[in-house]
């Protein structure tokens, strides 16, 4: 009978800082406390008095890596307390803001953190030019992302604390010759998004256990509007998401957790994937064929070819509304402040993302509140980490348990701020 404790005090090669405590007892987990780390830096509580029009800017340095998906909530949100209602242009600007995220943000993830994990590599730069499978997806890397910057950048201004989105529209628009440059490298990438797809269709690591998934879903496979649907079917308006959240207090953790109708559920790429994979653009069906029918699973690692999948659609998606659509200048639409509630909903790249701003009628916040993927993530996160140890024991060596346990994190992509190396593991005898 094997009795242990497992401490990882730091979580790395993911978004930030997080910790990890497994105890077994004589072959049985009896308890695991996931826990996010870093240090609380109080932005409902920073945003009270403070005017309408600073709200997005402010709470985009939530997050570096994710921050224009704050911003474009923060914006839906101040919008409709405003009650402002964006144009059509104006939609469609943020849906490439949106798919400049994804495609940048989600080729981080799947190939700086999780790639090596598929080549029996500590780091991406490991990787060996004289290989020329390895050769090609450092390129193919690097040019990804690029794309994804040079879309964010012509449409927003920048691709991490965007400057041109703002309440009631945006301050610049993209030009004739951004556009074709845009489209160019979109298309170039292509191939490489095609390739990215094929190893994580084919990765080795498998993870099952029944979980709910969460997810906004419009008719339109996206990011920015629609219901929240889950697994059992239900559909919740943006505005009464909160109101079905049960918040838990994780006394570990600096970040809150949530669960819906009193279980833990799931939110990002693979949720989307599960409930809204009939919506994703028809080139990318059609491209895709049967790949597609690898979905809905519980597979957690199939997180990582749902948002290789994300990629392509966010190339697909943005090419034709680039190539058919020509943007003019247009006025931001001005709103009037009143005793008002604002609700945003979007998808980050990680998951469900909900801002909430009560304004005074002078102008200023009265309070707000902020639900983040990775919180919402926390509860299910320790009960797979749970059933994964579970199934380890008793014969699987303390180390191999632990790389298991930070794959499975990995696949899960939580956003806390980077970090350069993987966790120390301290093995304690009870």
């Amino acid at each position: 009978m094997h009795t242990f404790d497992l401490d990882l005090d730091r979580i790395t090669k993911v978004e930030g800082s997080a910790s990890l405590t497994v105890k077994v007892v004589e072959d049985k987990v009896q308890e695991v406390h996931f826990g996010i780390t870093d240090y609380k830096r109080f932005y409902t509580q920073a945003i009270q008095g403070k005017p309408i029009i600073a709200l997005p800017q402010l709470l985009a340095r939530i997050c570096g890596t994710c921050s224009n998906a704050h911003l474009l909530c923060s914006i839906e949100a101040c919008e409709r307390a405003l009650g402002i209602t964006p144009s059509p242009q104006t939609l469609l600007l943020r849906t490439l803001t949106m798919y400049g995220l994804m495609i940048r943000d989600h080729a981080l993830h799947l190939y700086l953190f999780s790639m090596p994990d598929v080549f029996g590599k500590d780091s991406f730069l490991d990787f060996d030019e004289n290989d020329p499978v390895q050769h090609q997806l450092l390129h193919d890397a690097f040019e990804i992302k690029a794309a994804g910057n040079f879309l964010a950048t012509l449409v927003a201004g920048r691709s991490v604390h965007a400057p041109y989105p703002m309440i009631g529209g945006f301050s610049r628009f993209p030009d004739a010759v951004g556009i074709k440059e845009a489209l160019a490298k979109l298309e170039a990438i292509r191939p490489a998004v095609l390739r990215l797809i094929d190893v994580w269709k084919d990765a080795p690591f498998h993870f099952d256990r029944q979980t709910n998934f969460m997810a906004l879903v419009s008719e339109r496979y996206g990011f920015l509007n629609g219901k929240i649907c889950d697994n059992k079917g239900c559909l919740i308006e943006e505005e009464s998401f909160r109101d079905h959240l049960e918040h838990v207090v994780l006394p570990y953790s600096q970040a809150s957790a949530y669960k819906h109708e009193g279980e833990s559920y799931m939110v990002g790429s693979l949720a989307r994937m599960n409930l809204a994979k009939n919506f994703l653009h028809p080139k990318t069906k059609e491209t895709l064929g049967e790949t597609l029918d690898l979905f809905p699973s519980t597979d957690i690692f199939r997180n990582n070819l749902a948002q290789a999948i994300e990629i392509l659609h966010s190339v697909d998606d943005a090419g034709e509304i680039l190539a058919g659509t020509e943007f003019n200048p247009e006025p931001v639409i001005k709103g009037t402040p009143q005793e008002s509630v604002g609700v945003g909903v979007v998808e980050a790249p990680r998951g469900t993302l909900y801002h909430k701003v009560h304004l005074h009628p002078d102008g200023n916040v009265v309070e707000g509140e902020i639900v983040v993927p990775t919180g919402q993530n926390q509860i299910n996160i320790e009960e797979d980490i749970h059933q994964l140890v579970q199934n380890l024991l008793p014969d699987t060596p303390k180390e191999k348990i632990a790389f298991e346990i930070e794959k499975l994190i990995r696949a899960y992509d939580p956003c806390m701020s980077c970090a350069a190396h993987f966790l120390k593991v301290d093995w304690k005898k009870s």
